[in-house]
């Protein structure tokens, strides 16, 4: 047999052993990707999720989280955040685009950057002057220890959420605001001067971010007219009467709304509706 082809077929065997003995494990410190949405746009965070596993954490010479130096936030790489609008944190506005995050530990209060420096790996490629946004947030103790790093939004509302950092006992929390009011208003003024008016919408808007309930109320009776059954409406309209405080009237929507639901065999809003009338 040609001695090349007994080489070949060795270093194939050995190729192949090798292969075989790879061992599919899973990651010391797993990826996590978030996706929340909020405002008008939304917020994807990607970050990795170191445990504890019976080390200090954070103080003055651990190796996870050392007070006073710059952490990745997280493990294996720069946890990374992107914006697809415009926020405001810190008092600064950040225009939408790709972020990394670093954090810098210490005792009750931690620093907060939102950096653009999104080319390097970790701490070692941080540079003050990548800094688009840094701010002192205070760092809370918890009652329960948490093992995995985690992060997530809380309070996620029109206009503001919440970033929160959260390991150990330790609780990091980060305000972020957008300003949609007036964008939404804008497309709202001109969609009411054409032919077919999003009466519903604007009550909702007026209702929700204006807090303006006499034009709210004007706008879902408009809407009411156009389409006379929808319960839904109706919920709306006992909803607006209720913070005007006229009571009678919002007793008078909600058993509207309930009657209409139950017509179009609609469980969900006769169980809103009756639960407006016992907070009347």
């Amino acid at each position: 047999m040609n001695k090349f082809f007994l080489i070949g077929l060795t270093a194939v065997s050995l190729f192949t052993a090798n292969v075989k003995g790879q061992v599919s494990m899973p990651a010391a410190s797993t990826t996590q990707t978030i996706i929340q949405d909020f405002g008008m746009g939304r917020i994807e965070l990607t970050y990795s999720r170191p445990g504890i596993k019976g080390r200090q954490l954070f103080g003055e010479k651990t190796e996870l989280a050392p007070y006073g130096k710059p952490w990745r936030t997280g493990a294996n790489a720069a946890t990374r955040i992107r914006f697809t609008d415009k926020v405001t944190i810190g008092g600064k506005t950040l225009d939408s685009g790709r972020y990394v995050i670093y954090t810098i530990p210490a005792a009750g209060q931690w620093d907060v950057v939102f950096s653009k420096g999104t080319a390097y790996p970790g701490q070692d490629g941080f540079k003050e002057n990548d800094d688009v946004v840094r701010l002192k947030a205070p760092a809370a103790t918890i009652g329960e220890t948490l093992e995995t790093f985690t992060m997530l939004f809380s309070e996620v509302k029109n206009e503001s959420c919440e970033l929160q950092m959260i390991w150990g006992n330790t609780a990091v929390i980060v305000p972020i605001t957008t300003n949609i009011k007036d964008r939404i208003r804008t497309q709202l003024e001109a969609a009411l001067k054409g032919d077919k008016k999003p009466y519903q919408q604007a009550a909702g808007y007026y209702y929700e971010y204006e807090k303006n309930y006499p034009k709210a109320l004007e706008n879902i009776n408009k809407a009411i007219a156009e389409n006379p059954k929808a319960y839904y409406m109706y919920l709306t309209k006992a909803r607006i009467e209720k913070d005007m405080g006229n009571k009678a009237a919002a007793k008078l929507s909600a058993q509207k709304t309930v009657e209409l639901a139950r017509e179009g065999k609609n469980d969900d809003y006769v169980i809103f509706g009756n639960e407006l009338l016992k907070n009347l």
